[in-house]
């Protein structure tokens, strides 16, 4: 498992997996589900994961959509979260335990950078 993943949003699943899967022999390692539409795809180039995630919601039509986001493992996903405001970040929302087996808690840099909590759960 990496420690910062970078994520691309996107809603093209297929597209994107058959260009990285060609262009750096990616490999197919994680989705979510399993069956169905996709939400998320995990692969992996030699040592690294790369996520394609699909969009969280429909964006307002005059908003930009994040198109990165960025990824990092920390030990407490609750503690860390307590810290991003008084360094000048923004927080999104509580966290929450994914199915997938993360607890994940969603963030912005001062600079408005998307930024995914992420701690293993049990």
């Amino acid at each position: 498992m990496s420690t910062i993943q970078p994520v691309i949003v996107t809603a093209h699943h297929d597209r994107l997996r058959a260009f990285y899967t060609q262009l750096f022999d990616a490999e197919q390692v994680f989705r979510v589900p399993e069956k169905g539409p996709v939400f998320y795809l995990g692969l992996r180039i030699g040592d690294t994961d790369l996520g394609l995630v699909s969009p969280k919601d429909d964006p307002a039509p005059d908003a930009p959509a994040p198109r990165i986001v960025l990824s990092i493992a920390v030990d407490d996903v609750d503690e860390t979260l307590g810290r991003v405001e008084a360094l000048g970040g923004t927080v999104g929302g509580a966290p929450n335990d994914m199915p997938w087996g993360q607890r994940v808690a969603h963030i912005k840099d001062p600079d408005g950078n998307a930024v995914n909590l992420t701690q293993p759960v049990g």
